[in-house]
């Protein structure tokens, strides 16, 4: 099998899109062949079978992972933008028109000039790279899948579902779209590295943390609110904001959060830690107590599932969680926007005794292991794009 995948970013150093590194290694143990297509490339370190193009300004494109170490290739942050015209979920700035025509011309010229080097096409969640190549891949044989997982639904996802053989999705509520081209696969986590570990806590505060981009979408206000009502009831918190911002003109939103921290004096319980590589979330999340996600995206958080990897308790208010967490759902399920529910639901938890902390995490972990492993997912990717 010799595969064509399209994402926003290769970097494995990137905090949002890091994890899409190991996906393409994953892929590349199963593929004769890999060709990525890149909007933004940073660094990486691929297999030989692996080649990776970037539509952005750079000039050295089409080497493997082996080369690029030795280059220590670093390219400009600003790629990280939709294309092309800042259609995607990571979305952080807004190309120019020359830009666009420019990602659009090497789009057309890489696709072209690869053709003979994939009979699958891999879309991660742009579809607007399905509507503009669709019909030629379809011209030309190739199988073409979509990753999608959002809620929402635009013309251009309408019209890719069309041009699609086939599309995968983590969860049913992460594809809203009605369409019998749509496989449920669980999401891909590498459960090998987020590992359960239980570390000595150098104190007895309650230590919670949450994990994403700071956008309005995840819903940082409840969260920040409910630490409050907890910190008026004496009880000991702490919470870690990991993250950075999703777009450039939401430096406001993230100032706004910062102040009311400061307007509600909790300066000392919550700490803006601000963007970190995804292969170092892992040591965070095994010194946290409780794993919290406020997000309205629709969408099964990957983070989420990380923590859950890591035997972690968490708490989310995203219907698309709602089902994963099976029997646990009624403890670690709050109602959105309602900072007393969550407040609540994190008193309950932190009261639970060891036995019953460590059963639950346990099982969470589980969950990921047989549901959500990137062994398994890549497996049945590649299983699906041979029945197609």
């Amino acid at each position: 099998m010799k595969l064509l995948i399209l994402t926003q970013k290769v970097d494995k150093n990137d905090d949002v899109l890091g994890f899409m590194h190991g996906w393409i290694a994953e892929f590349a143990k199963h593929c004769e062949k890999v060709t990525v297509i890149a909007l933004g490339v940073g660094e990486f370190d691929l297999p030989r079978n692996v080649t990776v193009l970037s539509l952005g300004k750079d000039k050295t494109v089409g080497f493997s992972g082996l080369d690029a170490e030795k280059m220590g290739n670093k390219f400009d942050d600003h790629l990280e933008t939709g294309f092309p015209s800042g259609d995607s979920h990571l979305d952080a700035t807004r190309p120019s028109g020359g830009d666009r025509l420019k990602y659009v011309f090497n789009f057309y010229k890489y696709i072209i000039q690869e053709r003979n080097n994939y009979d699958n096409v891999f879309v991660h969640m742009n579809q607007v790279y399905v509507v503009l190549g669709g019909i030629l891949w379809r011209l030309w044989g190739k199988k073409i899948g979509l990753w999608y997982m959002h809620k929402s639904v635009d013309l251009k996802l309408r019209i890719a579902e069309k041009l699609t053989h086939t599309i995968f999705s983590a969860t049913p509520e992460s594809f809203r779209l009605k369409s019998k081209k749509l496989n449920i696969t669980g999401h891909g986590i590498p459960v090998e590295k987020f590992i359960k570990l239980k570390i000595d806590k150098a104190d007895e505060q309650f230590k919670i943390i949450t994990i994403g981009r700071i956008s309005p979408i995840k819903d940082y206000e409840t969260l920040i609110e409910a630490i409050k009502l907890l910190k008026n009831d004496n009880f000991r918190i702490q919470l870690d904001i990991v993250g950075g911002i999703a777009r450039s003109n939401q430096d406001n939103y993230l100032e706004d959060l910062k102040q009311k921290v400061k307007n509600e004096g909790l300066n000392e319980n919550i700490n803006f830690v601000g963007p970190i590589p995804n292969r170092e979330i892992v040591s965070y999340l095994h010194k946290a107590d409780l794993f919290v996600n406020t997000s309205h995206t629709g969408s099964l958080d990957k983070a989420i599932l990380e923590a859950m990897s890591c035997g972690l308790l968490v708490l989310a208010s995203n219907d698309s969680s709602k089902g994963v967490f099976e029997e646990y759902q009624d403890r670690l399920f709050f109602k959105p926007k309602d900072s007393l529910d969550l407040s609540q639901k994190i008193l309950e938890l932190s009261k639970l005794s060891d036995r019953e902390k460590d059963k639950i995490g346990s099982r969470l972990r589980v969950i990921v292991e047989e549901n959500h492993n990137l062994k398994k997912l890549i497996k049945n990717i590649i299983f699906i794009y041979q029945k197609i």
